[in-house]
């Protein structure tokens, strides 16, 4: 799309990609971007059936039941039914809870668990097909990250905004306005509606409210969208305008880069999956670190320092020091670097506890690990070096940014993630269904027959 004419001074922002987003058609979707899709949405059911069980979906979910209304849309991985922004705001927490689910850097944050919770629920209401679904589902990512990029790197590096909810709730906002069919002023509206609700702080990771993010981004976008089907009015104009979102929630607002185009076309071909159940800035150290493991198979009282140069950035998303619970381990780079080390499983989610925190062999090794930040280099890139006992020295490096370049084996491997997380949970049989189902899903007449497969 080409940008507008006035795009350097942000006007007319709001409305262009509210424009861009409704035109999306199913048939605009090349063959590969809708694999992607696929594999974003086998990702997240899988992430939410596994995560129901979580301590905070219970205590989400009766605080929901209790306050009532119709039982339209499925709760995931419960034999529960509420109405569809109540299961959006359960489902995207259950998604989330984990800190499994997808990434891409563009937004930057997790953009799935933003989306996929309102925009099913709502299918789920409506009886909308497969293919509706995943038009709507690339639409609202494709926005999600286009705003994104707009208030990067201030929204979240600098003033601490977690964008899974802030700029999710656009994301989400942008496909449910398509699944309603909005037009271009209706869908700005949305917009403006879920821009005045976004909300979420990145010095709440490690609590209960990381994964109520996600949730809250989804309930936001499907409520945002569903006001503006009713006639409710709000700005057109919310990214750009004077005390808008972007200038109050970012130093560099950048509207140009709105219009930027990635190296395959699509945002979503630049989606990160993740195969580690830590926060995302952990995976490099610990891809670094198993590397270190597999290559040289010392034992860890051989290790005297543990030198891990990385992103100053990720001093702020994942440098909880000591740990001592399940969520805080999930974003200590010591302990994760410390856990690849030791050759502990971390795409288990048992892993993740706080007998594993203070298991005092990783606590030895965590607190041998000295974290060296710096400028200039990615975010997603580490390098470790030891320092054994007998003196010598190994290093080894990775970058967690880069997206697969072979779809038919990232497919493989989510499906064989997606059964770890879900056979526990449904059985083999069940479990199998659904991975069919949702490779299938643009055949779907009614998405709904799908979603209640999800139920336990």
């Amino acid at each position: 799309m080409n940008a507008i004419s006035d795009t350097q001074a942000g006007k007319g922002l709001t409305r262009a990609l509210a424009e861009q987003a409704r035109a999306l058609r199913h048939d605009d979707i090349p063959d590969t971007v809708r694999a992607w899709a696929r594999q974003c949405i086998l990702d997240y059911i899988g992430c939410a059936v596994a995560g129901a069980a979580d301590e905070l979906v219970a205590i989400l979910l009766a605080e929901m039941a209790e306050q009532g209304g119709a039982a339209d849309a499925t709760v995931i991985g419960h034999q529960a039914w509420l109405p569809a922004t109540s299961a959006a705001i359960v489902n995207g927490a259950a998604s989330h809870a984990l800190d499994f689910d997808d990434v891409n850097l563009a937004m930057p944050g997790h953009p799935s668990v933003a989306i996929l919770p309102a925009l099913l629920a709502l299918a789920e209401v409506r009886g909308a097909s497969g293919a509706d679904v995943l038009t709507a589902f690339v639409a609202g990512y494709e926005l999600q990250c286009r705003v994104g990029r707009t208030i990067a790197p201030g929204h979240y590096d600098g003033l601490g905004f977690h964008a899974t909810a802030t700029v999710g709730s656009f994301g989400a906002a942008a496909a449910c306005a398509h699944l309603l069919g909005l037009d271009v002023d209706r869908t700005a509206i949305a917009l403006g509606i879920a821009g005045t609700q976004a909300a979420g702080l990145k010095s709440m990771f490690g609590t209960m409210c990381k994964p109520l993010h996600a949730g809250k981004a989804a309930y936001h976008g499907l409520l945002a969208a569903k006001l503006a089907a009713r006639g409710f009015t709000s700005r057109s104009d919310v990214l750009e305008c004077g005390q808008g979102f972007a200038r109050t929630h970012s130093p560099d607002f950048n509207p140009e880069r709105a219009f930027d185009s990635p190296p395959s076309g699509w945002w979503i071909a630049n989606n990160l999956f993740k195969y580690h159940a830590s926060c995302y800035m952990t995976h490099a150290a610990i891809e670094s670190a198993r590397k270190l493991r597999e290559q040289h198979h010392f034992a860890p009282d051989q290790v005297e320092r543990i030198d891990v140069r990385l992103e100053e950035a990720c001093d702020r998303i994942c440098n909880i020091p000591a740990p001592t619970t399940g969520l805080e381990a999930k974003f200590s780079l010591k302990l994760t670097t410390a856990m690849g080390l030791a050759g502990v499983d971390t795409s288990r989610m048992s892993t993740y506890s706080s007998e594993v925190a203070a298991d005092p062999v990783l606590v030895g090794l965590r607190d041998k690990v000295a974290l060296d930040f710096r400028t200039g280099i990615p975010n997603t890139f580490t390098e470790i070096e030891l320092l054994l006992r007998d003196g010598s020295r190994l290093t080894a490096q990775h970058d967690a940014g880069i997206p697969a370049t072979d779809v038919v084996a990232q497919g493989k491997r989510l499906g064989a993630k997606f059964a770890a997380l879900v056979d526990p949970v449904l059985g083999t049989d069940k479990t199998a269904a659904l991975i069919a189902g949702i490779a299938d899903i643009e055949s779907w007449s009614n998405v709904a027959e799908l979603t209640r497969q999800t139920c336990a």
